[in-house]
């Protein structure tokens, strides 16, 4: 039997009853998977512009809220539906002090780290003094300032640097700044962006590491004074700060890289008293100098390929922490087999800049099968809209070494058909297909270097590609195989319909 499946009890403290998940769409069905596996009531919560979401549907009982963001509301919901705890999954209010703190007080119990440690790990320049503090090393870098201030400090640096916000996250009020001209110019638009993004305007420079890889280490932390590290990932395929395909173990990361990356990042979490899942994460330079780069104070959305090749329940995990239980001996000795790879399902179309993309779902079939995983909630008919973050779903896929768990997840994306709004999933392809994927030569910059100019999207409308497919739908295992000769950049509608393509030869 392949590693993967959810490890259930360990003979673990009181569970809570009824949890209350504060979040939406794929992440509260995954949270709801375990809690109802673990006996527990899920009550979950939508927004005016969710109503059917699937994800409602997933749970025993929901309560409509203002907003995702509105701390009061979900307290409310949370007593009102009569939960003894609330799990906030990622993203909205996940690493908000302020929740973890309303929680408590309304004698409810949250499934997250102390408040302290979210306040410290999420100020940039907090964060800094307490890994210098702790031991673990840092980029180069500023104290928050104004324009002149920091141009002085990014001269000191030596350009190019990195403009950050002090409160920064996926992406948001950061620019890369080559000349004391450019800095001035874009210090007003990041100040801007990092204050509707954060609420906080402040920004800071750090010295530009350039070409870097992105390797973040998951640790779990117990109330016994147990802190341990379950292996690294490697998150550097990203798209403007975001990443796209997650993968565990690193190509680039040896037993002794690894070794000295998690005692980092354990002295890291032990540092600011961390309590439950987090993730500390990396940037790792071409002569295997690693700096710390920010802790993600939650569940990542990359944590199954953690699960794959542990075989650990995380969220499982993160009850039984919460409740006061001590991490497992499977936790405090983990065994590592085989390789995951991760990709993201967006609503976007990576031939126009990205742009984010709505519409209603026509047709979809997630794909199955040994070594595969999907996490989303989604269903045919399914409304998609800009209300909230365009990712849709997530594949995960497991192999005994990287070429399987990528040949199969070449296979599950050809497989993935979700038509009626614009996907990445080509582009994905595209990306698994490239020679320097497939041989592990990584780089946050690795985008801009492969596939700087992506083709758009076929105008084929996708109501004809729904309709020709469910007349007549081809198996997956006879005819319309991709060509494999074809040149992955080669724009062919064709592609979007997986196993439900049709032959041409079928018709009259």
């Amino acid at each position: 039997m392949e590693p993967g499946a959810l490890v259930l009890p360990h003979g673990t403290p009181m569970l809570p009853k009824r949890v209350l998940i504060a979040n939406r769409g794929e992440i509260s069905v995954r949270v709801t998977r375990t809690c109802h596996a673990a006996g527990i009531e899920v009550v979950a919560v939508y927004s005016p512009e969710d109503q059917g979401s699937p994800h409602i549907n997933a749970a025993d009982r929901a309560v409509e809220v203002p907003s995702y963001v509105d701390i009061d509301a979900l307290v409310w919901a949370a007593t009102a539906a009569g939960c003894d705890a609330v799990h906030p999954g990622y993203g909205f209010l996940s690493e908000s002090p302020r929740l973890a703190r309303a929680v408590i007080r309304a004698h409810l119990l949250f499934i997250g780290p102390p408040a302290t440690a979210m306040e410290i790990m999420g100020d940039k320049t907090k964060a800094r003094a307490a890994m210098v503090e702790a031991g673990v090393p840092i980029v180069p870098g500023s104290v928050p300032g104004d324009a002149d201030q920091l141009a002085d400090a990014a001269a000191a640096l030596d350009y190019p640097v990195l403009l950050k916000a002090v409160a920064a996250g996926g992406g948001k009020g950061m620019a890369i700044v080559h000349d004391r001209a450019t800095l001035m110019r874009v210090y007003r638009q990041a100040t801007d962006e990092a204050r509707r993004s954060f609420g906080d305007g402040s920004l800071y420079v750090e010295k530009l590491i350039e070409r870097p890889r992105h390797i973040e280490i998951q640790i779990f932390a117990d109330t016994h004074g147990n802190t341990v590290a379950l292996g690294e990932r490697e998150c550097s395929i990203q798209r403007r700060y975001q990443k796209i395909i997650e993968e565990t173990p690193s190509p680039a990361v040896d037993d002794d890289l690894r070794a000295q990356l998690s005692v980092a990042a354990i002295d890291a979490a032990r540092g600011v008293g961390y309590v439950g899942a987090g993730t500390v994460e990396f940037l790792l330079a071409a002569d295997r100098r690693f700096y710390f780069l920010e802790m993600n104070t939650r569940l990542q959305v990359e944590h199954p390929i953690t699960e794959w090749v542990t075989g650990l329940d995380l969220v499982r995990l993160q009850l039984e922490v919460a409740s006061g239980g001590p991490l497992p001996p499977e936790a405090i000795q983990p065994r590592f087999v085989g390789h995951a790879v991760e990709c993201r399902i967006y609503a976007e179309d990576p031939g126009d800049g990205y742009l984010p993309q709505s519409g209603s779902i026509l047709l979809l079939r997630e794909p199955s099968g040994p070594g595969i995983r999907i996490d989303s909630a989604l269903a045919d008919g399914q409304e998609i809209t800009v209300h909230f973050d365009p990712m849709l779903a997530k594949v995960s896929t497991w192999g005994r070494d990287r070429s399987v768990a990528i040949a199969r997840m070449r296979e599950a994306l050809r497989r993935f058909v979700l038509l009626g709004i614009r996907t990445n999933i080509d582009h994905l392809q595209d990306i698994l297909a490239l020679p320097a994927f497939l041989e592990g030569e990584l780089s946050t910059t690795f985008l801009d270097e492969h596939l700087a100019a992506w083709p758009a999207t076929s105008n084929v409308p996708d109501l004809a590609l729904a309709a020709t497919a469910l007349a007549d739908p081809v198996d997956a295992n006879s005819r319309a195989r991709d060509d494999p000769a074809r040149d992955p950049r080669t724009n062919d509608p064709w592609r979007t319909l997986g196993d439900f393509r049709v032959a041409a030869t079928d018709k009259p």
